[in-house]
């Protein structure tokens, strides 16, 4: 249970943070065994909540299957989801964190993204990455080993079909041929690129390190959103090589946009053991245990509202510019916590004028 904290240099109105407009919300999309159609009131009502608050963004997890290596939850499909939030909402962006590009059909999904596009009054953002859950791509006729050069051809064709061009595609996987998706959008959405390092650990799925194919993948994109697995140390590391990389291709770095996701469970204590069995708690309720306790503190954000208030800003100086945050719950009630005790005592680098 969320306790009322009331720390003095906590109360700061929505009205006067200007830090909110840097943080969005992960709709909790997830579903348990017994979830009924009130959840899927409150999803609308949760979706609302984060656009009367404040928030800059409304995101959304991607797995087509339970990935209980991660995950104790199954979660609803990211599109058709945000098709109803973006029915319910008016100002929010509306996007993926990461959309599993290679189980995707390319052309179809240009399609809904123009739709949903069209719709939303030009407010989506396409994550994309290559995913990580071996049976999604078993599901759906792929090879693991082809996730990286099946996510380029992807990229490859949709970008040119949002910008309304008709287009003509000859690759290994995919060939099209004088296709024109309508409604053309008036803005094409944004590609943030998901990837590169993660916390070098036996239960990790992917490399420590950033390799060439996600920075190829960057430097095309407006975006990129590093791991929530990737400490910020890592982050500084990547985003280094990264201004590198951008520098020797011809490319201003500061054009990137730089978008952290992340878990948090608000608990109103100063109390940092407190606040961390409670964290845990509501943590299991949709994260697998098979990773441990250790793990997840090393990798999420954990203890009182100042030890993470500390942890978002170590990924600010490590050049993080925007975060979109999980909630353990579907409670609305975390949103206005946050915007009070924790976002308005994060400091950002002023921006340039």
């Amino acid at each position: 249970m969320i306790e009322s904290y009331s720390k003095e240099d906590g109360e700061m109105s929505k009205e006067t943070n200007e830090n909110i407009g840097r943080f969005g919300v992960f709709l909790p999309s997830f579903i348990w065994p017994d979830d009924g159609p009130e959840r899927a009131n409150g999803i609308i009502d949760f979706a609302r909540q984060v656009e009367d608050v404040g928030f800059d963004s409304i995101f959304i997890t991607d797995h087509l299957l339970a990935a209980k290596q991660f995950y104790s939850v199954s979660f609803l499909e990211p599109l058709t989801t945000l098709s109803l939030v973006a029915g319910v909402t008016e100002r929010v962006k509306l996007g993926t964190s990461v959309m599993v590009m290679p189980i995707r059909e390319p052309v179809l999904l240009a399609k809904q993204l123009a739709t949903m596009q069209f719709l939303s009054n030009n407010r989506i953002v396409l994550g994309a990455g290559i995913g990580w859950y071996p049976p999604e791509y078993a599901a759906t006729g792929v090879k693991k080993s082809e996730r990286g050069a099946r996510t380029d051809e992807i990229l490859e064709i949709i970008v040119p079909l949002l910008e309304g061009e008709t287009v003509t595609y000859q690759g290994h996987f995919y060939n099209i041929e004088d296709v024109l998706i309508e409604p053309r959008p008036s803005e094409r959405p944004e590609v943030w690129i998901g990837g590169g390092s993660q916390l070098a650990d036996p239960g990790s799925p992917d490399l420590p390190r950033i390799v060439e194919p996600v920075k190829r993948r960057i430097l095309a994109s407006e975006g990129w959103v590093p791991r929530p697995t990737c400490p910020p140390e890592d982050i500084a590391r990547d985003w280094t090589e990264l201004q590198a990389y951008f520098e020797e291709h011809g490319r201003d770095p500061a054009e990137l946009v730089i978008a952290h996701e992340n878990f948090y469970h608000f608990v109103g204590t100063e109390d940092g053991a407190k606040a961390r069995e409670e964290q845990h708690e509501a943590m299991l309720k949709v994260m697998s245990e098979a990773r441990g306790p250790d793990y997840l503190e090393r990798v999420y954000l954990f203890g009182t509202p100042d030890e993470v208030v500390e942890s978002l800003q170590a990924r600010v100086d490590a050049g993080v510019e925007q975060f979109m945050l999980h909630t353990m719950t579907p409670d609305p009630a975390q949103l206005e916590q946050w915007a009070t005790h924790v976002i308005p005592h994060v400091r950002f680098p002023s921006k340039a004028t």
